[in-house]
């Protein structure tokens, strides 16, 4: 997926969490998940074998986006509302993760087998969260700072203290609002 500003995307697992908080453009109105269907597709795209979805995993679907994006926010100094936390936790809870031992000594975080439906995305999208912990990354990734925007993007910054998806237009704006904010207040 095209990342605003000409930023890299997030690196693996953790682009999957990026790219489902970023099926919906805010500011444009573009929405990917129209449709149960949709969602299915989108799931199947990333290799997730979740079956076919219904509407009810659409709802809860959206659901998860839309409380990942406040976790990312909150990568950026925003607090995300308790009950936010509560539902995601909640959804989080029926995606089942089992620990996978590798032949060189390491071990994963890997979806339990046998999982479908919402419960399968939820467990993926958990199993990446878990590998981008113990791997340092998942701070970095964060919600654009523009209440209009909010687009999920990887900071690569070397202090971690990005603000928005793109300086050009995001930073921009708010700075301009800024500026404009202060020199009426002359």
């Amino acid at each position: 997926m095209e990342q605003p500003g000409v930023r890299d995307p997030a690196p693996a697992p953790l682009d999957l969490v990026q790219d489902l908080v970023n099926t919906v453009d805010l500011e444009g109105g573009a929405e990917e998940w129209r449709a149960p269907a949709d969602l299915t597709a989108w799931v199947r795209a990333r290799g997730i074998a979740a079956g076919p979805l219904d509407a009810e995993a659409l709802a809860g679907a959206l659901v998860l986006r839309e409380a990942l994006r406040d976790v990312c926010s909150s990568h950026a100094g925003v607090d995300v509302p308790p009950d936010v936390l509560g539902v995601l936790n909640t959804l989080l809870a029926a995606g089942q993760l089992r620990l996978v031992a590798d032949a060189e000594g390491g071990a994963a975080v890997r979806p339990a087998d046998g999982l479908s439906g919402l419960a399968a995305l939820t467990a993926a999208v958990a199993a990446a969260v878990a590998g981008a912990v113990a791997a340092g990354t998942w701070q970095r990734l964060k919600a654009c700072a523009s209440e209009e925007c909010r687009w999920a993007y990887y900071d690569r910054s070397p202090a971690g203290r990005s603000r928005w998806c793109t300086m050009a237009i995001c930073g921009s704006r708010a700075k301009m609002r800024s500026y404009r904010r202060r020199r009426a207040g002359t």
